[in-house]
């Protein structure tokens, strides 16, 4: 096999792998966004005293909740439960979190 012809089957099987990847990435992302539905799954829901409205997640924008939760883990967004929950989170978890969100149509969870 000639190296155009190694790197055409290389390309090949990369191409055709795509959506099995996408799909892991998919399901990692939605097993680390089960502890963010507790509250964000919630239609309506407000924690208690101060009172917060928890807003819905799905179908936000990926890049805003990548920022949003960045925001938190620095302290740039004060929200004790959102900065506990953001300190524990790496970029490759916020992002894979905010794809998986970004994926869900608005309202669905």
């Amino acid at each position: 096999m000639t190296g155009f012809s190694r790197v055409g089957a290389t390309l090949l099987i990369l191409v055709l792998a795509a959506p099995v990847l996408a799909d892991g990435a998919d399901e990692t992302g939605a097993i680390k966004a089960e502890t963010c539905r507790g509250c964000h799954g919630i239609e309506g829901y407000k924690n208690v005293y101060p009172t917060y409205k928890v807003p819905m997640l799905a179908g936000q924008n990926k890049d805003y909740l990548v920022i949003a939760l960045k925001a938190y883990k620095s302290g740039e967004r004060s929200h004790p439960t959102m900065q506990s929950q953001a300190m524990t989170l790496s970029e490759q978890d916020m992002e894979e979190i905010a794809a998986y969100f970004a994926a869900q149509g608005g309202g669905e969870q």
